[in-house]
């Protein structure tokens, strides 16, 4: 039998993103952020939801852009690192040895050791309370070729990426179940 826990934060998995942007200065700075996921697939959308006390919120609502970088597992501590310190008052870039690229699309860095990168404009944002949802229209998507499969696609196995657990714990991925719209068939 279910038992009430009550209203909590609680959906599995959410993921470990740096969400990169510029500040007034034109500075890359980037954060991790778990609330996000795909939203729409015509036009191609992700949300991403930060509290509005983030130097990135700021830089967002200015910009009009941002970047999603995945981060894969080798990279966990990084990541971590970017959800802990603010880039108003640090390069966390720099402390963490890694590098900010300036896209090409948009206006917003990416990181340019982790595998897949998304390219985002902005196309709306939502006030939901302690966080703003920011929609991002997906302007490209870059990938290392070694993540790539057989289509060119990334494959999430090379990809590996971290996956954030409520209860502040980071994950990695675990074995293919079976293959989507097809399972369902069989039964």
């Amino acid at each position: 039998m279910k038992r009430s826990i009550g209203a909590k934060t609680l959906a599995y998995p959410t993921p470990a993103w740096l969400v990169g942007t510029y500040d007034m200065f034109g500075k890359a700075n980037a954060m991790t952020a778990a609330w996000g996921g795909i939203c729409c697939s015509d036009p191609p959308c992700i949300s991403v939801s930060l509290r509005k006390a983030t130097y990135s919120y700021a830089n967002i609502m200015e910009k009009e852009a941002f970047t999603i970088s995945i981060p894969s597992e080798d990279y966990v501590k990084e990541t971590d690192y970017f959800g802990i310190a603010s880039g108003k008052d640090t390069d966390k870039f720099e402390k963490m040895g890694l590098t900010p690229v300036k896209s090409d699309l948009v206006y917003a860095p990416y990181v340019d050791e982790f595998p897949v990168v998304l390219e985002c404009k902005l196309i709306h944002s939502f006030e939901l309370g302690l966080h703003t949802q920011f929609i991002g229209e997906i302007i490209d998507v870059k990938a290392e070729g070694s993540v790539l499969d057989e289509n060119g696609n990334p494959d999430i196995e090379k990809i590996k990426p971290i996956i954030y657990s409520p209860q502040r714990e980071y994950y990695g991925v675990g074995k293919p179940l079976g293959k989507a719209f097809s399972i369902g068939i069989d039964k």
